[in-house]
């Protein structure tokens, strides 16, 4: 129901306002006739899930060819592990370093062997950085993301097991702490000129729960302490003027918990912000 919820909120409404062509493609579905027997214990859908993402791997990568910036809608963060293998593989045949921007409470960088609550959501990020335990779980990884092409911002739930593959592989992660000390734009600008002068292609990956349960209430997994309103209009909005931005995931917007549809309405503001919306003009001024 979250995709549906998007539309009812008006995203596309929203970004038509804009300027943008905007084309719905529609909801993906699978077959239970395409499931196969790869059942762990104690990981939950796991036959489901590895065709999910086989199915939106395929999807992601039609839209990458066929829109200048897809906007993928989901469902909960596992729809990550198809949508950044297949925009990875996309940038790799346009010759284009590829770049992730992971706003999120958590960093979703379990392993199927270190996943204690078996929620696959948890996984997307270890598997599309080619890590062990997946092969023979989930689809062949298209391809694999380079560990220093991604940041996280928000984080503040975060596993052992996932806290030391951070440090390993030396990922530029940023807890709510470290923006609560020295603010949310440093960091992302930080990234956003590594993204420009590499020429990079930049998917922003974005989970309700990133904010602050007071202002988004409507995700399964609330975690307190969260971004703002205000911090999460700058980042959409330095995340437009950088111009970088060539997809989108929204995810983890559960209908059923809202209050009056304000989540869903929250995220298609952010979601204009980035595309273009506006208060004041900020015209370049001479030094």
């Amino acid at each position: 129901m979250g995709p549906d919820a998007f539309r009812t909120a008006g995203l596309a409404e929203a970004l038509a306002e804009l300027g943008h062509r905007v084309t719905d493609v529609g909801n993906l579905q699978i077959s239970a006739e395409s499931l196969k027997d790869a059942s762990i214990e104690k990981i939950h859908q796991l036959p489901e899930s590895a065709v999910w993402i086989q199915t939106i791997s395929q999807a992601t990568l039609a839209a990458a060819k066929f829109a200048d910036i897809p906007i993928i809608l989901g469902g909960d963060h596992l729809i990550a592990a198809g949508t950044v293998p297949a925009l990875a593989s996309h940038a790799s045949e346009m010759n284009q370093p590829f770049f992730v921007l992971w706003l999120d409470a958590h960093p979703d960088m379990h392993r199927l062997t270190t996943t204690q609550s078996g929620n696959l959501h948890g996984t997307p990020i270890a598997y599309a950085l080619g890590c062990d335990g997946f092969e023979g779980s989930y689809p062949p990884l298209l391809a694999r993301i380079d560990p220093k092409n991604i940041c996280m911002l928000g984080l503040r739930s975060v596993d052992p097991a996932e806290r030391a593959l951070i440090a390993d592989l030396g990922i530029d992660a940023h807890d709510m702490r470290a923006i609560d000390e020295g603010g949310i734009k440093a960091p992302l600008s930080r990234f956003l000129e590594r993204v420009a002068a590499e020429n990079g292609r930049l998917h922003v990956s974005f989970d309700v729960d990133f904010l602050d349960p007071d202002i988004a209430s409507a995700v399964g997994t609330t975690v307190p302490g969260g971004a703002t309103f205000r911090e999460a209009h700058l980042i959409m909005e330095l995340l437009h003027d950088s111009g970088l931005v060539t997809s989108l995931d929204l995810v983890e917007l559960n209908p059923f918990l809202d209050d009056r549809g304000r989540t869903a309405q929250l995220m298609v503001d952010l979601t204009a912000s980035l595309m273009g919306r506006a208060i004041l003009d900020r015209p370049t001024r001479a030094a």
